[in-house]
């Protein structure tokens, strides 16, 4: 049964995808092999995991204005993640991601996103009606 989670408005298109989760933060130039598509930073949590293509689910953002481009030109190249879900985006980020025309929410209304989704969960992200839907739950 698909559960609605309400979060703040958002930027970017609506999509459908598979979370992958992690109560760690979110860096494009340091926690990410942009070429390979993984995640590279051995502290990271999800260090070795393919981003590309997934709803990343995320405590927050970190780093600076490097990141913004960076997401546009992994979204140019093919190699960038479908969606990012923070408990709380910054604003370089949500630059970065209207830049690279990635959907992108933060601030849920009843707790954590990386405490509400698991990984391996089918979403419905929809930024501009700021809602998320766990489609599926991957046992």
């Amino acid at each position: 049964m698909p559960v609605t989670l309400k979060c703040h408005k958002g930027i970017g298109p609506a999509v459908t995808g598979t979370a992958l989760v992690a109560t760690d933060n979110f860096s494009a130039r340091y926690d990410l092999d942009r070429v390979k598509g993984v995640f590279s930073r051995k502290a990271h949590r999800l260090y070795g995991q393919s981003y590309v293509g997934k709803i990343l689910v995320l405590e927050t953002a970190k780093g600076g204005v490097a990141s913004a481009w960076m997401l546009r030109e992994m979204a140019a190249r093919g190699m960038a993640p479908l969606a990012i879900l923070f408990d709380h985006a910054n604003t370089i980020l949500a630059q970065g991601a209207a830049f690279a025309d990635l959907a992108m929410v933060d601030r849920f209304e009843k707790g954590r996103p990386s405490e509400l989704i698991r990984t391996g969960d089918e979403l419905r992200v929809e930024p501009a009606k700021g809602r998320v839907t766990v489609l599926n739950r991957d046992a």
